[in-house]
Order: C-alpha cells, then structure tokens, then sequence
C-alpha cells in the first residue's frame, strides 16, 4: 500500500530474448571480438579439412569460446551474429592466401586450368567459348572481387547456423 491508498504495480520480468538492446548491452564486445578471431583462425584449418561442415563447427567454436571467456549463454540471435563473424574472419583469411598464390606466384593459368577441369566434372564441356570465357573472366579482379562476395556470404551464412545451434544446445544443455 502507498500513502495514497494505491497499491504498488509488481515489478515486470524482463527477458533477455526479447529486448534486442538489453541483448546488446550485456554483450561483450571485445571478448566477442576475441572469440570470433580464435575461431576463425581453427576455423581456416576446419574448413580445409572439411569445407561446409568445418564452417559450422567454426560458428560453434566461438560460441563456445565467448562462453567459456564471460560464462555468459548467448541467445540464438546473438550467437548467430558470432558466428557470421567468425565465418567471416575464416573466409577472409583463406581468401588471402588464395589472393597471394594467384597474384604473388602468378598462378592465374592454374587457377582457370582449375576451373576448367571442375567444369568437365560437373560434366559440362570446357573447351566450350562460353565456359573458357567464364574461367578467364573468374581470373581477373572483378572475377576474384565476385568470388569473394559470393564466398564470403556462404561462410558467414554457415558459420551463423552453427553459431545459433550452438547457443541453443548451450541453453538446453545448462538448463538441465
């Protein structure tokens, strides 16, 4: 009761999941940082190894690694942006070896050789005009600049799957 005869209106209960900027504020920006640096960095070694699935475990990993710095369970929205963060840092890395190998060592002809053969395996003739002009248009830096965009958005789309199903098994996980 309150002095003037109205009773005090209960206090609400705020839910982390459904206030995206209370959601922002406890998120750690550097040790988000940091996390999705460390996975993406495996992440590289992941993906070589196993090139779609090691991008989800990349997503994971820095969930996992955000949780074990802050001991904090990110929910799925913000663990997906970890993810996607992390898949960006492996793709960027791995790009950047590509773009050395094929400008530092002038491996261009190996790289259209490349796509030429992957084109006769997919079963397509490569010694058609059209297919030749593709793999030499893919050579030159417009070409790179595509496959990069392309590429880049694969990886942060699987990296933020895994990212996402990591903070739910994480949440599901410690519940019990």
């Amino acid at each position: 009761m309150l002095g003037n005869g109205a009773e005090a209106a209960p206090i609400p209960q705020i839910s982390i999941e459904r206030v995206p900027t209370l959601e922002r504020a406890l998120f750690d920006q550097s040790a988000g940082t940091r996390a999705a640096i460390k996975a993406g960095v495996v992440g590289v070694l992941l993906s070589w190894i196993l090139p779609f699935l090691g991008l989800l475990v990349t997503g994971s990993l820095a969930v996992y690694f955000y949780r074990r710095e802050r001991g904090l369970i990110l929910p799925p929205r913000m663990g997906s942006r970890l993810g996607g963060a992390a898949g960006l840092v492996t793709f960027t890395l791995t790009f950047l070896v590509f773009v050395v190998v094929l400008f530092g060592m002038h491996g261009q002809q190996a790289y259209i050789d490349y796509l030429l053969k992957s084109v006769q395996t997919i079963g397509r003739d490569p010694t058609d005009p059209d297919m030749q002009s593709a793999a030499h248009f893919a050579a030159t830096p417009v070409g790179i600049g595509l496959t990069y965009l392309f590429g880049a958005a694969i990886s942060m789309l699987l990296a933020a799957a895994g990212g996402a199903l990591a903070s739910v098994m994480f949440r599901h996980r410690t519940r019990n």
